[in-house]
């Protein structure tokens, strides 16, 4: 199985104010005149982490990796304000112009699949390439399946009860609006008791073998408070996106390379979400992890998505 490339340090990060009280960090590796690829994160409000870097060749590529709003690095922390889908695509294309980059490959994962799927179909000319990771299309029916009882619970019950038991009872025919409800409360003490069961419910179910250092590393306090606030935000609005928008759209993409990598055992974004993309994008690559769930860092995902970013090399020399 291959590693990861070499841990690597950013030649240059900062602070990008894109209005409405919301600044963005953003940082570049790799080689400054390598061709540029931007990484988008999961969640929502899962933030970047240093080994996101390190899917690229840092000799290639212009690797280019940032927080969303309210997320990570970026300020304020945590805000909700001014925090919706179609805000977080204009400020993928600030960071494009910012950056002084006409077309760049497009790297997303989970929740970034989602948020690179609706980049590409709104500004198709500015994508050179995909390469798509668990996918999630953000429909009502994604978000049920693993919060709302629509199947995740029938395969951890166990862990599932205990996410249950942190969230009143009035709340349990409705979980995503009254999680939400609590969590942008004003008790911060119930908001976070929330919020550290819908992330370790989240956690669990995504690697296909137990992990409990890839848990420990996701659920400390400041991890939880921003991804499961952000995702109660986004789920409870149906991810502010119109319904099935991203599969309606696939026509102005149909034309891009794209690779699509997806663990057959995924738990928290179904494999059905990956092969429905894939039939509305025929001429992509559907790549299956056969021994993996969902996260990036599954050691079959991880070989399948760096050999996904080599070909993405290719393309250019075509």
């Amino acid at each position: 199985m291959k590693d990861f490339y070499p841990r690597i340090e950013p030649y240059q990060h900062s602070l990008l104010d894109v209005g409405e009280g919301h600044q963005l960090y953003i940082e570049q590796c790799g080689n400054p005149h390598g061709q540029p690829v931007v990484f988008i994160h999961g969640g929502p409000g899962g933030g970047s982490s240093n080994n996101d870097r390190r899917f690229f060749d840092p000799k290639c590529y212009r690797i280019i990796v940032y927080d969303q709003r309210g997320c990570g690095r970026s300020v304020p922390h945590g805000r909700l304000k001014n925090n919706d889908s179609a805000r977080l695509i204009e400020d993928l294309n600030r960071i494009r112009k910012y950056l002084g980059v006409d077309r760049w490959h497009v790297f997303g994962g989970s929740w970034g699949s989602t948020l690179a799927l609706i980049y590409a179909q709104a500004y198709p000319q500015q994508v050179r390439s995909m390469v798509l990771r668990g996918i999630f299309l953000g429909r009502p029916e994604d978000a049920q399946w693993l919060f709302e009882g629509g199947g995740a619970e029938r395969l951890f019950p166990d862990y599932y009860q205990q996410f249950l038991q942190a969230l009143p009872q009035s709340t349990h025919s409705n979980i995503i609006t009254g999680a939400h409800r609590i969590m942008t409360g004003d008790d911060r003490d119930a908001a976070m008791a929330v919020a550290r069961a819908w992330s370790l419910w989240e956690i669990r179910c995504a690697t296909l073998q137990p992990d409990e250092a890839y848990i420990a590393a996701n659920t400390d306090d400041l991890s939880c408070w921003t991804m499961a606030r952000h995702e109660a935000h986004f789920m409870a609005n149906h991810c502010f996106l119109d319904n099935n928008q991203i599969l309606y759209n696939c026509h102005k993409i149909v034309h891009l390379p794209c690779t699509i990598v997806h663990g057959r055992y995924d738990i928290v974004c179904p494999f059905d979400q990956a092969w429905l993309l894939q039939r509305e994008l025929p001429l992509s690559e559907l790549i299956i992890s056969e021994t993996a769930g969902h996260a990036s860092g599954e050691p079959e995902t991880k070989e399948k998505l760096l050999a996904a970013t080599n070909k993405m090399l290719s393309l250019d020399r075509l």
